[in-house]
């Protein structure tokens, strides 16, 4: 198991989940064998608690503050929030909750980029991140979907310092943000026939041994499949919607 102590800065950290607690926990432990410890009193921590694999956390769960479908959210460890928060407008993104403390936990921050899609920041404090990645049950990759990659490769760059090298040779583009020759996120021009109306957004991909096994069990828990097992170059990987409409993806690296 890939255990993390500390994150690196300019990298994805942490995700957590806006939804249906209950919901939730019934299709997400069944399914990549998570426990859930909620974070205290529900009104010191607004409901907030943690997915832990094997006592590790791996993710955070919340009830849902926005309209429309639950979501998935990724968190870019930085040093500073408020320095990152002041460098979204200039490069064309929104701030969309300035930085704020999380208890002593850290603090953290929420921004849409030009394109649409919302991304958030943690300055860690207690909390570090993930103690959990790149494993069977874990976020393992994160990948953002747009009508408009020139305009969120400027932003990118620009808040992050992401590198951005783009690979042609397939069936579409594909651009792998880079830290110190690192690859720690990727990009992608929207799919077809996605609808005007779904904005730009960022996915998550848990990792597991046996996608097509761990996909027909999230279809017999109650997910709705996307984009059925596929293979590409690193491996093979699916989109579901789970039980309360978020979207989410599985790989399995080859």
């Amino acid at each position: 198991m890939a255990q993390v102590d500390e994150h690196k800065l300019m990298t994805p950290s942490w995700i957590d989940i806006g939804t249906d607690v209950e919901g939730a926990k019934a299709f997400y432990r069944p399914l990549f064998g998570w426990d859930a410890d909620d974070a205290g009193p529900a009104e010191e921590t607004g409901g907030y608690g943690f997915f832990t694999k094997d006592g590790k956390m791996v993710a955070g769960y919340g009830p849902q503050q926005n309209p429309g479908p639950p979501f998935w959210s990724t968190y870019i460890g930085v040093a500073d929030a408020d320095a990152i928060a002041a460098k979204v407008a200039d490069a064309g993104g929104t701030v969309i909750m300035p930085p704020m403390d999380v208890m002593d936990a850290g603090r953290m921050a929420i921004f849409q980029d030009p394109t649409g899609a919302f991304i958030s920041v943690w300055q860690a404090g207690n909390h570090r991140g993930a103690q959990v990645v790149q494993e069977p049950g874990a976020f393992s990759w994160c990948e953002l979907n747009t009508r408009d990659v020139p305009a969120a490769t400027a932003f990118y760059t620009a808040v992050f310092g992401w590198q951005a090298v783009t690979q042609d040779g397939g069936p579409m583009p594909y651009t792998e943000f880079k830290v110190d020759g690192e690859s720690v996120a990727g990009m992608m021009p929207m799919p077809p026939g996605v609808p005007d109306e779904v904005p730009a957004y960022w996915m998550v991909y848990f990792g597991t041994d046996a996608l097509d096994e761990t996909t027909a069990k999230a279809e017999e828990l109650g997910a709705t499949p996307i984009v059925p097992g596929m293979d590409y170059p690193g491996g093979r990987f699916a989109v579901l919607n789970d039980p309360q409409g978020a979207m989410f993806a599985l790989m399995q690296p080859r």
